[in-house]
């Protein structure tokens, strides 16, 4: 299947559907904001900055909050609510227990994973998927929360900043992860309704790659933050233009190309996935071979059940 472009690196400069997937994403993200909790003294003294208004954070989702693709996870919990049939489930256990395993995103799998979205919340009203998403997180996503990613967040949080996910994950899946990490909110790809119905569109394209970059551009320049002071996180090469846009940016579980180019620009890098580093930062190095383990176990048994 061919790959879209919008899921390839090559493109680095934003068109002007990714100005408008940009916009859109940071306009919902405002009206979604959850009055955040009450702020305590940050851990750090030096950064994140105590009290800083000017600057915030702003988290990649997939393999830098949390393990694996929330779209395949949201995919999963549909299938339990008869959504869609079981030869789709299969492909979505094999994608996810490859993305587990590679720890990178496939731009036939992610094309994949958006389009089978689209088609299946077609029709559906918003405020269903919003509930839907709620107990989704519940079953199958809350476990998957990285520690170390989460502490990063909460030093933020507790320095009186605000967080903001940033996904091509649907922006009402992403709030609801946002809310119950007690983020501020959340970037994320917008699916067009009408009287609060999904039409199966897109508002723009996919938040991913200079959309992103894009999305924060507007937040920021929407809440007055001075970008130089904000930090931003992920694993993906693809969100290069992401960090480059913030004075702090952060390699969270880098691939091999944005583990290489952090090195060639000194960004601070973190990586909770090996058993040596799981250890520093309190996650059993067990759980993350059982977690692949499981993932592919399932894939296998799925594929076979079809034959």
């Amino acid at each position: 299947m061919a790959a879209l472009g919008w899921l390839t690196p090559r493109r680095r400069s934003a068109t002007a559907r990714s100005v408008l997937a940009g916009e859109a994403s940071a306009e919902a993200a405002r009206k979604n904001q959850e009055a955040t909790a009450p702020l305590h003294e940050a851990a750090e003294p030096d950064f994140p900055v105590l009290g800083d208004d000017k600057a915030a954070a702003f988290f990649d989702l997939d393999n830098t909050v949390m393990q694996g693709a929330a779209i395949f996870h949201f995919g999963r919990g549909l299938y339990k609510r008869k959504f869609f049939e079981t030869r789709d489930l299969a492909r979505f256990a094999w994608q996810q227990a490859w993305f587990r395993l590679a720890g990178v995103e496939d731009p036939e799998h992610m094309q994949d994973a958006r389009d089978s979205a689209l088609s299946i919340v077609k029709g559906h009203r918003v405020a269903e998927l919003q509930t839907i998403g709620e107990e989704i997180y519940d079953e199958y996503m809350a476990e998957r929360i990285w520690p170390g990613t989460r502490a990063l967040a909460q030093a933020h949080l507790d320095a009186g900043q605000k967080v903001w996910l940033v996904t091509a994950a649907p922006v009402e899946i992403a709030g609801v992860i946002a809310r119950r990490l007690g983020l501020t909110g959340a970037l994320g790809t917008v699916a067009e309704s009408v009287d609060g119905v999904y039409t199966g569109k897109l508002v723009g394209e996919p938040l991913h790659g200079p959309a992103k970059a894009e999305a924060v551009r507007a937040l920021a320049a929407a809440e007055g933050l001075d970008l130089s002071r904000c930090a931003a996180y992920s694993d993906s090469h693809n969100d290069i233009p992401m960090l480059s846009l913030v004075g702090h940016p952060y390699a969270i579980n880098p691939d091999t190309k944005l583990r290489k180019h952090a090195r060639e620009l000194d960004w601070r890098l973190r990586d909770y996935r090996t058993g040596r580093k799981a250890a520093k930062v309190g996650i059993p190095a067990a759980a993350g071979v059982g977690a692949v383990a499981g993932g592919t176990a399932a894939a296998i048994a799925l594929s076979r059940r079809r034959r």
